[in-house]
């Protein structure tokens, strides 16, 4: 049996601040960092060998990442960063208040932009300078590639891509992968199967690491958050 751990980043500040975060590099709150401790913990606690450890570009990822490996006792110099395991674009609801913006266009069109399979908010305009092409760590992503919106349709197309190339020939080894909330939505999107109505409905916890057992056949043999308490419905099997 092999395992895969996704873990979505600690608490970020602008999760503390509720704002729209998308591509924005910010950092972990402090009650982000005790959440990736608590997720190193956990691991820890399964008293298994990771032979690899992927991240996005986001420093909310990469540190949660690093703090994870501090409670392991493992050095972070086999770390994989990938710029397509980056969460989701929210265009041109990047940096606002998520509350502000649900009295601006309503509670049902924020959830649709939130939680729907191919909506896409209205693209960041490039001079922002919360727009990717100005902030200095994707400067070695290929420009045609750094997006100005993107939909959960979209945010799956390329981790899917990155993960079927890059990881999935991996899955009979363990595999530790620290990304964000929409980047993982679309892994277990793909990983379970979960059809484009029912994603809406999937919520992925801060910091709690989610342990997929895979059998010698590289099929799921079994799927669970390791923190019970803050679990929630992985829609696997409805």
């Amino acid at each position: 049996m092999s395992h895969l751990i996704l873990v979505r980043h600690g608490q970020s500040e602008w999760n503390l601040e509720n704002k729209f975060t998308g591509w924005v590099d910010v950092d972990l709150s402090a009650k982000g960092k005790l959440e990736a401790c608590k997720a190193g913990e956990l691991i820890k606690e399964l008293n298994i060998d990771i032979n690899f450890f992927y991240t996005s570009y986001q420093k909310r990822a990469v540190e949660t990442l690093k703090l994870i490996l501090n409670t392991l006792r493992i050095k972070n110099d086999k770390v994989i960063k990938a710029w397509e395991l980056n969460e989701r674009h929210y265009g041109a609801l990047t940096g606002f208040n998520k509350d502000e913006m649900k009295k601006i266009y309503g509670e049902k069109k924020i959830h649709e932009f939130r939680r729907s399979w191919d909506n896409t908010p209205e693209p960041l305009n490039k001079n922002n300078p919360y727009h990717p092409l100005n902030i200095l760590i994707y400067n070695d992503i290929p420009r045609d590639k750094i997006p100005d919106t993107e939909s959960l349709k979209d945010t799956y197309n390329r981790v899917v891509e990155y993960f079927k190339k890059n990881i999935s020939k991996k899955l009979d080894k363990n595999i530790l992968i620290s990304a964000h909330g929409n980047s993982i939505r679309a892994l277990c999107k793909y990983l379970f199967k979960i059809n484009n109505n029912e994603i809406s409905k999937l919520e992925i916890p801060t910091g709690n690491p989610l342990l997929i057992n895979f059998n010698n056949k590289n099929k799921i043999d079994s799927v669970k958050y390791l923190d019970k308490n803050r679990a929630k419905n992985l829609l696997i099997f409805s």
